[in-house]
């Protein structure tokens, strides 16, 4: 019996291991950061005995409630992950699982490794419709990815939308990564007429990962300097957050008019987006364009609702260091938050899987639907 987590976006910690049914582990926090709630590794071990896993010390882990009702995710060979029994006592995780091979693998969410994100960005960039550029580079001296998808000269002599859509500022989110993929997929489809639609009049600003330092690093929340990036979008610094910092310098470069920043929610069982409704200068006409588009989400897809989500803010004391409302309040643009489970969706649930990386990829492709239902309206 031995655990391993010295691979990419590994992150635990053994205390003991006395036996299979009393493994004691317990979670790294994130470097420079009180922040820990993330965990993956792997457990060799005796196939068809009884195991039990307990994570200690989870009382100030980040989010104590997104435990409860949870359930972890194991897989064989890396790519089918699925649910397994899983009990929050208050203060630790306990997972009961009998292996059927040698070997398994634990995970808070299904991984979003770095090599897949290197694949993601060099197979786009093959797409006669998309080119990569390079931002700058991340503390740890890894890349910063945007990808350009459509032309940015229109065929008239009106201008495209230009379309930002972010992802993972929080590394432990890998949902947000495996939708960026699902959108890519049918965004760069030539056959597919929504996407030849939206590419006409509108030009995508893509980052699939924003912290890929915290995500190889097995992170929750922050970047290799502990930093919470989601917190920097008034003062990003080259030191602190460069990838807020590059992000902010290209997309005033190129202006905004939507920005869907993607995450993932540790507590609430549902799909949701949340607004700028506390920015100083919320108006009529982005509560319309906010409108539209969950209302194009409700219809295209019963994965998302719009009951349960965070408390609005009131008129003026939004949070502006937070990146949706920094977009939204510097450009006058429509801007979302879009937040999947790490759990399931509690209006669709599947036992056996939970909110998934396939679930996560077919949101992405039903968001471009809402995203042409106030593509044409976005400038008026």
């Amino acid at each position: 019996m031995y655990i391993n987590s010295q691979f990419d976006s590994g992150n635990i910690r053994v205390i003991s291991l006395d036996g299979p049914k009393s493994i004691q582990l317990a979670i790294n926090k994130d470097n420079q950061s009180d922040f820990y709630q993330w965990f993956h590794f792997k457990l060799h071990c005796q196939p068809f005995t009884e195991y039990q896993l307990h994570i200690n010390e989870l009382t100030h882990s980040a989010y104590p409630d997104g435990w409860r009702d949870y359930q972890a995710v194991a897989s064989y060979d890396r790519e089918t992950w699925f649910r397994v029994d899983t009990a929050f006592t208050g203060e630790k995780l306990v997972i009961d699982f009998t292996p059927e091979f040698d070997s398994v693998y634990f995970a808070y969410f299904a991984p979003y490794s770095y090599e897949r994100h290197l694949n993601l960005i060099a197979e786009a960039q093959t797409s006669f419709d998309c080119k990569h550029e390079l931002l700058g580079l991340t503390l740890d001296g890894r890349e910063l990815n945007l990808l350009i998808v459509g032309d940015e000269h229109s065929e008239t002599d009106k201008p495209k939308n230009k379309i930002w859509i972010t992802a993972r500022q929080h590394p432990g989110e890998t949902m947000a990564e495996w939708l960026i993929e699902g959108l890519l997929a049918r965004l760069l489809d030539e056959d597919d007429g929504v996407a030849r639609e939206l590419l006409n009049n509108n030009i995508f600003y893509i980052v699939p990962n924003m912290n890929p330092d915290g995500s190889y690093r097995g992170h929750l929340r922050t970047n290799a300097n502990g930093v919470n990036l989601n917190r920097e979008w008034q003062s990003p610094s080259k030191e602190n957050s460069p990838e807020v910092f590059h992000v902010l310098n290209k997309m005033h470069e190129t202006s905004v008019d939507m920005h869907l920043d993607v995450h993932g929610d540790e507590a609430l069982p549902y799909n949701f987006v949340a607004g700028s409704e506390g920015n100083p200068n919320y108006n009529e006409k982005i509560q319309n364009l906010e409108n539209t588009f969950k209302q194009a989400l409700l219809t295209a897809t019963p994965e998302f609702q719009d009951k349960y989500g965070y408390d609005k803010d009131e008129p003026g004391k939004a949070n502006l260091t937070v990146a949706s409302n920094a977009v939204s309040h510097a450009f006058n643009c429509l801007a979302y938050t879009l937040e999947m489970p790490f759990k399931d969706n509690a209006d669709l649930p599947d036992p056996s899987f939970g909110w998934s990386p396939q679930r996560s990829k077919q949101l992405g492709k039903d968001v471009l639907v809402a995203i042409r239902s106030v593509a044409s309206i976005l400038n008026k």
